[in-house]
């Protein structure tokens, strides 16, 4: 048995939903997976008597596809899709036997229409909490088009495939066969990409808002909802709705919440945002902004958007050390998610770069996965709470280093070494190692905004108690303003302040 019963349990309860028949073609061979795959499969036809099983020969061994009876889907899942993927795996079944995808009709008339034919290929790992959202696009896009296809695979059970491509970072979708995208895309992006986004002209004769909200993160969310709360025409742009909060794994202390993951938690976000009256824009990145009679926002497309009143929520990425070999080995050894990227690295000795909460977390998820870690820190101890510290130095295959200098990623076609400078001894040394995770700290998003808005040396933006800017009529909110603290908690605090600051500001104006 693959399925626990609880999970067992839940999935009972989904199939019951499925609309037409299922035969899901199954190719394996002789190894542990496949048996195990085989046992995943019959466990769903036992389970439903809409679903039928046939062995076949697949592109890929092992493999299954899930296909409508006397038609393919174009949906396959090489390796077992379990962990993250669970998900991606009960929402293919559901959808590819008539249960129509949660998406706006445009978004399904664009999908719809596209006429060339596309072959993704998504690479994965099943504890990675970004791949899902990839998966389940193009799973999406698969289903409601014939010319498209898409094969979900799992990196552990092909190993060979994934080193021949030299594939250090995960989700990786191929096209075609063909590289196509590294890390986190949404459906939005993706059609983007291939040339099948939404028309510059289109957003540009949308009315003028009483406030733009610019950035999706929490605070991006929870300034929207207020403002949308107070009856007044509100939209959100945003290049990822979530933002930050998405690559997150586990978060236990907001408060009410004991535990919840990210991506959770950015769905109850999505979901409260569309209860109201919000125009949304995902996938669109600011450019410019500018005051005039009204504020005039330009897009990277090209696209114009007026508002009244702007709130800047464009919240914060992860900081880069800037040494040399860290852009030129990005996905290819230098990593900066350990929970997406830590199983392609099974066996192999890795650094972490940073000794705060985030760095030392790190470090303990790799070490129960890679041959050895090393801590790097440039302080003379560790900054991250003392139960992490504690955790830390129990572990047998963790070393750590302080006062270190990072000054060089070493490698040729992937990362093999980084080079340090003892702080105290000022002497140089090197470690032979296959990949680094840097875990430093953010930085905010504000670049754009050159010229502006008044920030502080960090690029932070600088606001009131209302949250206003120096700019009347222009506020900001979250890990982009010169908060104390980068918490969620705070984020949504100061998006609802931000949101009655600028109510506040246009029943006066």
């Amino acid at each position: 048995m693959v399925l626990d019963p609880e999970i067992k349990s839940q999935l009972q309860q989904y199939l019951e939903l499925l609309e037409n028949d299922l035969v899901l073609k199954v190719s394996t061979g002789d190894d542990k997976i496949s048996k195990d795959m085989l046992a995943l499969t019959d466990e769903l036809a036992n389970m439903s008597n809409k679903i039928t099983v046939e062995h076949t020969k697949l592109a890929k061994t092992p493999s299954f596809s899930i296909n409508r009876v006397g038609e393919d889907s174009g949906i396959a899942f090489a390796g077992l899709p379990l962990g993250h993927e669970f998900n991606s795996l009960v929402l293919a079944l559901l959808q590819v036997s008539g249960r129509p995808p949660k998406l706006d009709q445009k978004m399904i008339d664009q999908i719809k229409s596209i006429t060339e034919e596309y072959h993704f290929e998504t690479y994965v790992s099943l504890s990675c909490n970004n791949c899902p959202d990839v998966v389940q696009a193009l799973n999406m896009m698969s289903v409601l088009n014939p010319n498209i296809s898409h094969t979900m695979i799992d990196g552990a059970a092909f190993k060979d495939e994934v080193e021949s491509k030299n594939i250090m970072a995960v989700p990786a979708v191929y096209l075609n066969g063909e590289f196509f995208n590294g890390g986190r895309i949404t459906l939005e992006e993706l059609l983007e990409k291939i040339g099948h986004g939404v028309d510059a002209s289109e957003l540009s004769e949308k009315e003028p808002f009483d406030v733009l909200v610019v950035g999706g993160g929490p605070a991006g969310a929870s300034s929207a909802i207020y403002a949308a709360r107070k009856g007044i025409r509100t939209g959100i742009v945003a290049e990822r709705f979530g933002g930050q909060v998405q690559d997150t794994l586990s978060i236990e202390n907001f408060i009410s919440v004991k535990r919840t993951e990210g991506p959770k938690l950015v769905a109850n976000l999505e979901e409260h945002v569309n209860d109201y009256n919000i125009d949304v824009m995902n996938s669109q990145r600011a450019k410019n902004l500018e005051k005039k009679d009204m504020f005039e926002l330009e897009l990277e497309n090209g696209a114009v958007l007026k508002s009244k009143s702007v709130i800047i929520s464009t919240g914060a990425r992860w900081r880069n050390i800037g040494v040399p070999g860290e852009q030129e080995f990005k996905n290819n050894g230098v990593a900066y998610c350990p929970h997406c990227d830590g199983p392609l690295f099974e066996g192999k000795d890795v650094a972490v770069i940073g000794g705060g909460n985030s760095g030392i977390e790190a470090a303990i998820d790799l070490a129960g996965i890679v041959k050895h870690v090393t801590v790097l820190e440039f302080a003379p101890e560790l900054k991250a709470d003392e139960v992490l510290q504690k955790r830390l130095y129990s572990l047998p295959n963790v070393t750590v280093i302080k006062n270190a200098q990072t000054k060089e990623i070493t490698g040729t076609d992937s990362v093999n070494g980084i080079t340090y400078i003892d702080r105290e001894t000022k002497e140089e040394k090197h470690i032979e190692l296959q990949g680094v995770f840097v875990q430093i700290g953010l930085v905010p998003n504000t670049e754009w905004l050159e010229g502006t808005v008044e920030r502080n040396r960090m690029g932070e933006i600088l606001v009131d108690k209302q949250g206003q800017t120096n700019v009347p009529g222009l506020f900001a909110a979250g890990d982009c303003t010169d908060s104390a603290y980068n918490q969620i908690i705070i984020s949504m605090g100061s998006g609802a302040t931000a949101a009655l600051g600028a109510f506040d500001y246009l029943i006066r104006n």
